[in-house]
């Protein structure tokens, strides 16, 4: 009887490790939040009538987003950094925006 629970006890842990992220990959609850933040994002640069959503791509990586793509301006990156930074729950912006 205790090997089987050695083995239970055994399995469960890997089960619960396999869905731990790591330095490199985002475990199933960090995916769905990273999900959720790169919508918010993307709703709020939407929202803003000065940028253009489809020249602006935004990624979340374990609650850093990353902003690329091309943008009219100057002040249009600077625009789209400061709408991510006030999503709730980001915790930095990578800005990889050109200005064409």
């Amino acid at each position: 009887m205790s090997k089987i629970k050695l083995i239970i006890g055994f399995l469960l842990a890997m089960l619960i490790a396999g869905c731990a992220g790591g330095t490199t990959s985002e475990s199933t609850g960090e995916y769905l939040d990273d999900s959720v933040l790169t919508t918010k994002v993307k709703a709020s640069i939407l929202g803003d009538s000065r940028l253009k959503l489809l020249q602006i791509n935004v990624e979340t990586f374990k609650g850093v987003v990353q902003l690329s793509g091309f943008v009219d301006s100057a002040p249009a990156a600077a625009r789209a950094v400061e709408l991510a930074r006030t999503v709730k729950g980001v915790k930095s912006v990578n800005n990889s925006l050109i200005v064409k």
